[in-house]
């Protein structure tokens, strides 16, 4: 909430995704940017990964949008597939593009 009160929206998803991180390191919360996740189909590793925007205390993934006509099926169906590659069982669907701050729990 702090970056959408303060940036409002209309900014691009990486400017977003840039104050979130200085959020982060401001209150001391463990993440990681950008953090990569294998594919993995029957016994291989497929050669295509997923770049989960921020993963926060090792078990949440935070996807971040900045969509004027907020997220679609498509974008809660990507946060699913992170969970299945990351094990983790919550994401955070975050789209700082509307004049209010939407988000979408999803919990696999």
């Amino acid at each position: 909430m702090e970056v959408h009160n303060n940036l409002g929206p209309g900014f691009l998803e990486i400017v977003c995704k840039d104050a979130l991180e200085y959020e982060f390191e401001l209150a001391g919360i463990p993440y990681s940017r950008e953090k990569r996740y294998e594919v993995i189909y029957k016994d291989i590793v497929l050669p295509h990964e997923f770049y989960a925007d921020f993963v926060v205390f090792d078990k949440i993934i935070l996807e971040a949008k900045a969509l004027i006509k907020g997220y679609s099926e498509e974008h809660i169906a990507r946060c699913i597939n992170y969970l299945k590659v990351s094990e983790n069982k919550l994401a955070l669907l975050v789209n700082f593009g509307e004049p209010r701050l939407m988000y979408k729990r999803i919990i696999l």
